[in-house]
């Protein structure tokens, strides 16, 4: 892997900067892995993380969905266990999942849950909170529509929250995807941000924009030609 990685690295010019559709052929070309990695983006804002209304977070469906097939757990009442079978949940039920998470499995990717069940899901914050698997309605994952909620997680929906330092860490796709799904999955991402600009945070925006694949040196992306 080192080799590989030695000679990926040599191929590259750090400080060019390429377009969207550059970036998208090249995190093909220089991906290290023989499994279909991840392709992330990493995106910089302008904003502070610390103040309640520039806290970005949020939720995009990606065009060509992600790539991998979401794990999706549905915590609600015996009465909507059958509606979220049906749309395609993995797991579904209440008790039994909420002892089972208490005791440290989190073996899914997305939680949804239905607001009447909220109360029993709180204390497990601990447990869902550092691996971003708590219920938010802010991301759609708390709601009476347990159908749409886990169709739109299977169709490509993703959640993405702002780390501390001011940045959105995202996948929009796999290494075996053609460079114009990636790219259009990436500029889904970035539209979505830039509609969600608060109006309180002055000066650039953008600030710095990269994509690579899992254990793949980084692409530095021309922000002037995504936004």
């Amino acid at each position: 892997m080192a080799k590989k990685r030695k000679a990926v690295e040599a191929k590259l010019d750090k400080n060019k900067q390429y377009t969207l559709a550059e970036a998208s052929a090249m995190v093909k070309d220089i991906n290290c892995t023989k499994f279909d990695s991840s392709v992330d983006m990493h995106i910089r804002l302008g904003v502070d993380p610390k103040k309640a209304d520039q806290a970005i977070r949020g939720t995009v469906t990606l065009p060509h969905g992600t790539g991998k097939t979401k794990r999706v757990l549905v915590l609600c009442t015996p009465d909507k266990e059958a509606e979220a079978k049906a749309a395609g949940a993995d797991f579904v039920g209440l008790d039994e999942f909420v002892s089972k998470i208490e005791g440290g499995w989190t073996d899914v990717d997305v939680i949804v849950a239905t607001p009447s069940v909220m109360p029993k899901i709180g204390r497990l914050g601990k447990v869902l909170g550092p691996r971003n698997l708590m219920p938010n309605p802010k991301t759609g994952t708390v709601t009476n529509d347990v159908a749409t909620a886990v169709t739109d997680v299977k169709g490509g929906k993703i959640a993405f929250k702002i780390d501390k330092a001011g940045i959105i860490h995202a996948s929009v796709g796999r290494v075996s995807f053609e460079p114009k799904k990636i790219a259009e999955n990436a500029q889904e991402l970035i539209n979505t941000l830039v509609r969600m600009k608060p109006s309180t945070a002055k000066g650039v925006y953008l600030k710095g924009i990269s994509m690579a694949s899992t254990m793949s040196p980084g692409l530095i992306i021309d922000t002037k030609t995504v936004a």
